[in-house]
């Protein structure tokens, strides 16, 4: 099984198209949705983490290219610098995922990697650099 994180950009005349569905039911992959803004008409995006044999996966890569819909591979990785960080919050309240969240027992920052889209907006909020950008 391979996993990979993608952003797809589809164009206003496809946004009312089964386009998850047929990746779940004809090329037999998982699908996490994991951030997505989709509006009748207008462009929509959506972040989505494909879990599925290597073949069916590029397979349906192949679908959504062909379709129309622009496919960006999240090539980037962000990681939490916890010797930095100071819990001071500043980035939990923008994490749109909830992957950086505060644990209200004890008033620190937790960070869940697998739950992170790299949108970067922690890393440009921290003010002591505890969230860095990997390539």
């Amino acid at each position: 099984m391979t996993t990979t994180k993608v952003v797809l950009r589809f164009p206003p005349d496809l946004t009312d198209q089964p386009i998850t569905y047929k990746l779940i039911k004809e090329y037999d992959l998982m699908v996490n949705i994991l951030r997505g803004h989709i509006t009748p008409k207008e462009e929509g995006m959506l972040v989505l983490e494909l879990t599925g044999a290597k073949k069916k996966l590029e397979r349906g890569m192949d679908y959504l290219e062909k379709l129309g819909v622009e496919t960006q591979r999240l090539s980037k990785d962000v990681k939490w610098l916890k010797e930095r960080c100071t819990h001071c919050t500043a980035c939990t309240a923008l994490c749109p995922t909830q992957a950086l969240w505060i644990d209200r027992d004890t008033m620190t920052v937790g960070f869940e990697k697998d739950k992170c889209i790299a949108c970067e907006m922690c890393v440009t909020v921290c003010p002591y650099s505890a969230m860095e950008l990997l390539f």
